[in-house]
C-alpha cells in the first residue's frame, strides 16, 4: 500500500491545478479512453459498456469521481461511498489489480497532453491516482470475486419490456447475495464482444439468483431474444453496496421505473422475516400496465403490519388518484425524520428525491443508479 495521505507538496500543487484540471476532466476523460482503448481494445469488446463509452457517460462518471477524491484528500477526508460503490462494479466485471497501472498510464498521459503540465504536477495527481487506486484494490480483495456458468431454470414476462430470469449455477453452488445486490451478466453479441451488464436480484431465493431486465441495449436485448429456458449465461458473483441495513427504524423504499427491482428484493426480505419496521415503499411509472411487479408489491406490502404503498402514475389508465397522478412527489408521503431511504431510478429522480428528503430532515439516504453514476 501507498500513503494514505497526499505529501504536503503533492497537496499544494494539486490544488493549484484542480480548478484547471476539474475544467478540463471531461478532455481529459475523453482522450484517456481513447488512448487506452486504442492499446488495448480487448477492454471496451468485453468489459466497458459500450453504449457508455459512445454517449460520454462513462467519461462524466470518472471525472466526477476524481474530482471528488482529490478535492476530499485535500479536504482531509475520502468519499468512502463512493469508493465503495465504485469497488463493488469493479469486481462485478472482473477489475484485476495490475489494471490499475494500465489506467495510470493513459490517464496521467491524458492529463499531460490536455494541460502540458510540469513533471512536478504531473507526479502529484500520480500520487492522487495511486492513493485513490490504492483504497479501491484493498477494498476489493474482501469483495466476492468471479464469474460462472449458470442455467436459466425459469423467465417470466413482467411487462411488455421486462423479463424476470431465474438461474442456477452448473455446480449447484449458489451464493444468493444480499437484497438490493446485483449482479452482470456477460454475454456474445453477434459481432464477437462479449459485453457485460449489471441487473439487480429482484426477489430472494435460497437456491437460485432472479434478476430482471428492461430492454434497453443490446445486452438486455441479447437476454429477451436469445436466452430461454435451459439456456447458460456467465453471471457474477452478486455485488453491490445498497443493502438493507439492520435497525428497527422506519424504512423508506423509493423507486422510479425498473429502479424498483432492488426494491421489490428488499421489501420480499422484509416480509420473509415478518419484519415489524415501519415500511414506505413509493414507486413511480409511467402507467399500470408499464409497472413490473406491481401486483407483487402490494401482495408483500399486505403482509407487513406497517408497511403502506404509494404508487405514482404519469398517465394512469383509468380512474386514479389525483394526489398519486404525476411524477413522484413525497410531499403528501409522511417520512419520519429517522428513516432510512433506499432511492433506486433515473438520476433525475434520485436528486429529486434526495432534495425533498433533506428538506423533511432525513439524513441517512442511501442510492443505487442503473450505469454511470452522474449523482455527482
Amino acid at each position: 500500500m501507498r500513503k494514505t495521505m497526499l505529501s504536503s507538496k503533492s497537496a499544494e500543487l494539486v490544488e493549484a491545478t484542480l480548478p484547471a484540471v476539474g475544467a478540463a476532466i471531461g478532455e481529459i476523460s475523453a482522450l484517456f479512453y481513447e488512448r487506452m482503448f486504442a492499446e488495448h481494445p480487448v477492454l471496451l469488446r468485453d468489459m466497458f459498456n459500450r453504449g457508455n463509452q459512445a454517449n460520454g457517460t462513462q467519461a462524466q462518471a470518472l471525472a466526477g469521481s476524481i474530482a471528488a477524491f482529490a478535492s476530499g484528500l485535500l479536504a482531509g477526508q475520502t468519499p468512502d461511498a463512493m469508493l465503495r460503490r465504485i469497488a463493488h462494479k469493479h469486481v462485478s466485471v472482473g477489475v484485476t489489480p495490475g489494471q490499475y497501472a494500465v489506467v495510470h498510464k493513459h490517464l496521467l498521459g491524458a492529463v499531460a497532453e490536455v494541460l502540458d503540465v510540469s513533471d512536478e504536477v504531473a507526479a502529484a495527481w500520480s500520487e492522487v491516482y495511486w492513493l485513490m487506486a490504492d483504497t479501491l484494490i484493498g477494498l476489493e480483495r474482501f469483495l466476492p470475486q468471479g464469474q460462472q456458468e449458470h442455467r436459466v431454470i425459469a423467465r417470466f414476462q413482467e411487462t411488455d419490456d421486462v423479463v424476470t430470469f431465474v438461474v442456477r449455477p452448473l455446480d449447484g453452488q449458489v451464493r444468493a447475495g444480499e437484497p438490493g445486490q446485483y449482479v452482470s451478466v456477460q454475454v456474445p453479441l453477434a459481432d464477437g464482444a462479449r459485453q457485460i451488464r449489471q441487473y439487480s436480484l429482484s426477489g430472494r431465493s435460497d437456491d437460485a439468483l432472479r434478476f430482471s431486465v428492461k430492454r434497453d441495449g443490446e445486452v438486455s436485448n441479447h437476454l429477451h431474444d436469445h436466452v430461454p429456458v435451459g439456456a447458460t449465461v456467465l453471471v457474477s458473483q452478486p455485488a453491490g453496496d445498497l443493502t438493507l441495513l439492520p435497525g428497527d427504524g422506519p424504512v423508506l423504499l423509493a423507486s422510479a421505473g425498473i429502479g424498483c427491482t432492488p426494491m421489490i428484493s428488499m421489501l420480499a426480505e422484509l416480509a420473509f422475516t415478518g419484519s415489524p419496521r415501519r415500511v414506505i415503499a413509493v414507486h413511480g411509472d409511467r402507467d399500470q400496465l408499464t409497472h413490473p411487479f406491481r401486483a407483487e408489491l402490494a401482495q408483500l406490502v399486505a403482509k407487513l403490519e406497517h408497511a403502506r404503498a404509494h404508487v405514482f402514475y404519469e398517465k394512469p389508465i383509468g380512474e386514479w388518484p389525483a394526489e398519486l397522478t404525476g411524477y413522484v412527489d413525497l410531499a403528501g408521503v409522511e417520512v419520519p425524520a429517522d428513516t432510512t431511504a433506499y432511492l433506486c431510478g433515473p438520476v433525475p429522480f434520485l436528486r429529486a428525491m434526495r432534495a425533498q428528503l433533506l428538506a423533511t430532515g432525513v439524513s441517512d439516504i442511501h442510492y443505487e443508479v442503473f450505469g454511470p453514476d452522474l449523482t455527482r
